[in-house]
C-alpha cells in the first residue's frame, strides 16, 4: 500500500492523540498534491498542472510543526472519480482508512478558482456522503486553490463566491457551514504560506471541538483497526515463543499475514459491494429527479402554450374592438344612424 503500513504506529497512543490527519478528496487537476505539500511545508507529493491525475496511489506524508504538532497529509487518487471503476475506488478507499488510522480529522474538498465546480463532483461528494454517512460533512472543509490567480485579477475570494458560485457548490458551502479556506500553493512567500496553512488548521481544530475532540470513523476503521492490532498482538506472542528456531517463528509470521492480507481483501471486497450499491442507489435517485424535472417542464410549456393561446384570442378581441370604435367614429363623421 501506498505511504505508511497499516502495522505501523497502531499501538502509540501518545502519536495519535497529538496527530492530525486531513484526507484530500477533489477532481482531478483541482491542486490536492500541492495544496498537501503546502500543508507539509515541504514538496513531498508529485505535483504538476495538469487535468489528469498526477496521483497514481493513496499516500500518506507527515511532519511535525514548529509547536510539536504532527500532520499527517493523506493524497489519493481523484476518489469518486466517474472514469475510475469501483474495484479501484474501494482498494483506495480501504489505504485511506488504513493509512489514517484512529480517524480523520478533516475531509479537504479541493476545488480550483481557475475552472468551473462540475455535476460530476456535486455527483462525487453526494457519493462521498452517501458512502460514509452524513456525519462526513462535519468535518469537510473547502479549500479552493488558484489564490494567485485571484490576486492578479484584484480579487478576493468573496468576490469569486459572490458572482457566478454554483448552486450545488454553494450548497456544500452551506452545508459544512461556510468553512472555506483560499490556497496560494505557487508563492514563495514564506508569511503567506504559513498563515494560509494556520488558518486550515484553526479550522481542523474547530472541527475537533465541535465534535467533541473526536475524529470521524465508522465501522470500516473500527475493522480495519481491530484486525491490525490483533496481528500485532500475535506478533509478540510469537517472539515470546520458547522453544521455536527463527525460521519456525519466521513461518509462523507469514501465516499470521497471509491471514491478515485474506481480511483486507474480505474489507476490500465489502466496500466495493458498498460502493457499487451507492452508485446505483444515486443512479436511480438523479434518475427520478430527471424524470421529475421534465415532467415538471412539459407542464410549464402546456401552461404557456395555453396561456400564449388566450393572449392571442384577447389581442384578436381587442383589434376586432379597435376596428369596430374605428367604424364608428367614421359613421358619425359622415352623419349616419350607426344604430341602424
Amino acid at each position: 500500500m501506498g505511504g505508511n503500513s497499516i502495522e505501523d504506529d497502531w499501538d502509540f497512543p501518545s502519536l495519535s492523540n497529538s496527530a492530525r490527519t486531513v484526507l484530500l478528496v477533489g477532481r482531478a487537476g483541482n491542486g490536492k498534491s500541492a495544496t498537501g505539500n503546502s500543508i507539509l511545508g515541504k514538496k513531498v507529493f508529485k505535483s504538476k498542472p495538469s487535468f489528469a491525475s498526477v496521483t497514481s496511489t493513496t499516500e500518506m506524508q507527515s511532519t511535525m510543526l514548529k509547536d510539536g504538532q504532527v500532520v499527517n497529509v493523506i493524497d489519493t487518487i481523484g476518489l469518486f472519480d466517474p472514469v475510475l471503476e469501483s474495484e479501484v475506488i474501494g482498494k483506495e478507499i480501504v489505504k485511506c482508512v488504513d493509512l489514517a488510522k484512529d480517524g480523520i480529522h478533516a475531509i479537504l474538498l479541493v476545488v480550483s478558482v481557475r475552472s468551473r465546480f462540475t455535476r460530476e463532483e456535486a455527483t462525487s461528494l453526494n457519493i462521498l456522503q452517501t458512502f460514509f454517512g452524513p456525519k462526513i460533512i462535519d468535518y469537510m472543509i473547502v479549500v479552493f486553490t488558484g489564490g494567485d490567480e485571484l490576486e492578479e485579477n484584484d480579487e478576493t475570494l468573496d468576490d469569486y463566491l459572490s458572482g457566478e458560485c454554483p448552486e450545488p457548490l454553494q450548497k456544500i458551502l452551506n452545508s459544512c457551514r461556510g468553512r472555506h479556506v483560499l490556497f496560494d500553493n505557487k508563492t514563495r512567500d514564506e508569511a503567506i504560506k504559513g498563515r494560509q496553512r494556520q488558518k486550515l488548521l484553526d479550522m481542523v481544530e474547530m472541527i475537533m471541538l465541535e465534535n467533541g475532540q473526536q475524529p470521524y470513523t465508522d465501522s470500516i476503521f473500527k475493522e480495519l483497526k481491530k484486525g491490525a492490532m490483533k496481528l500485532r498482538q500475535q506478533e509478540k506472542d510469537v517472539d515470546s515463543l520458547e522453544g521455536y528456531t527463527k525460521q519456525e517463528i519466521a513461518n509462523l509470521k507469514e501465516q499470521m499475514h497471509k491471514s491478515h492480507e485474506v481480511q483486507l481483501e474480505r474489507i476490500t471486497e465489502m466496500v466495493e459491494s458498498k460502493l457499487r450499491e451507492t452508485t446505483k442507489k444515486l443512479e436511480e435517485q438523479l434518475a427520478e429527479e430527471h424524470a421529475a424535472r421534465l415532467k415538471a417542464e412539459e407542464k410549464a410549456l402546456a401552461d404557456r402554450g395555453k396561456s400564449n393561446d388566450e393572449i392571442r384570442k384577447l389581442r384578436e378581441n381587442l383589434e376586432k374592438a379597435r376596428r369596430e370604435t374605428e367604424d364608428l367614429r367614421k359613421a358619425a363623421e359622415q352623419g349616419r344612424c350607426s344604430i341602424l
